[in-house]
């Protein structure tokens, strides 16, 4: 084994094709788009090369900040719901209570379900006749009563809300088990010294998870970055421009106005959001800086 990890050639060898692979699917679309979004374009014709004037135009866009601030309200509720709550349900199981093999089963549901069925079921959840979130607060005898999606100050926590409920069972089973992969001895040792059991989990369990909160943690902020599929559905952007997010405006730009160049423009911004968000978390949780 020694032998074979010496030899770079034999490395080059087995690697080369994921990396062409890996080149084409990934790194190809990326340098393209960067490239597309440089032109006047729309998408079918031969485009005229404007250098940086789709992404000064993409500044000068009020859409294009309405579409930032959504996109970081839904990575905040994302990272909120899906981790927070994650974490202290898969605590929870954890520890065996009764029921927690039923929530264990029934938590990953909606991860399982396609989105359009979720959106089509929150759709009729948050309708401001019959919904069943207004029929509640009716039950309790409040009298508030919302709508929900076509208020533009809730429109975008709506939504968010809904993507963060379906795939919150996913979170949850990577912090189970992470959680449950967590050395019991370690525990042990910690109650023997004198600490709770709140205290043992937060000073080792939860510095132990200091991998799988980053890859969570990833997974949240760049997916509400990323979002589009709920509010496509849900409201189609809507009411107005209160739910774009900057996929939603490069998919308008590009399909429903006829500019490739400038939903490109929005699309290599998106990527540079992304990348500068990954390499922050990856600086700020660094495990060699975490102790126990």
């Amino acid at each position: 084994m020694r032998k074979f990890l010496g030899n770079k050639a034999a490395i080059l060898l087995f690697t080369l094709p994921a990396l062409l692979l890996y080149t084409v699917i990934v790194f190809y679309p990326i340098l393209q788009t960067f490239y597309r979004s440089t032109f006047e374009w729309d998408g079918l014709s031969e485009g005229t090369f404007i250098f940086l004037d789709n992404y000064i135009r993409l500044f000068q866009d009020s859409i294009f900040y309405t579409s930032l601030y959504n996109g970081l309200v839904f990575a905040a509720i994302l990272a909120f719901v899906q981790i927070g709550i994650g974490t202290v349900l898969a605590f929870a199981v954890a520890e065996g209570f009764r029921g927690s093999k039923i929530l264990r089963i029934s938590y990953f549901i909606p991860v399982v379900l396609s989105i359009t069925v979720v959106c089509q079921l929150w759709l009729a959840m948050y309708n401001s006749e019959y919904g069943l979130i207004n029929k509640v607060f009716e039950a309790l005898g409040i009298s508030y009563r919302q709508d929900w999606l076509t208020d533009s100050k809730t429109a975008i926590f709506a939504i968010a809300f809904v993507n963060a409920w379906q795939y919150m069972g996913y979170q949850f089973a990577l912090l189970l088990a992470a959680v449950k992969s967590v050395p019991e001895q370690y525990l042990e040792a910690a109650r023997i010294d004198g600490a709770s059991k709140f205290k043992a989990h937060l000073k080792i369990t939860i510095p132990m998870l200091a991998e799988t909160y980053k890859f969570c943690l990833v997974l949240a902020i760049t997916g509400g970055l990323n979002a589009f599929a709920n509010m496509f559905i849900m409201t189609g952007g809507g009411p107005g421009n209160s739910t774009y997010t900057l996929t939603y405006l490069m998919y308008r730009s590009a399909f429903r106005v006829g500019e490739f160049g400038y939903g490109s423009a929005a699309a290599a911004f998106l990527v540079i959001e992304c990348l500068i968000v990954t390499l922050a978390i990856n600086k700020l949780i660094a495990r060699e800086r975490i102790t126990f």
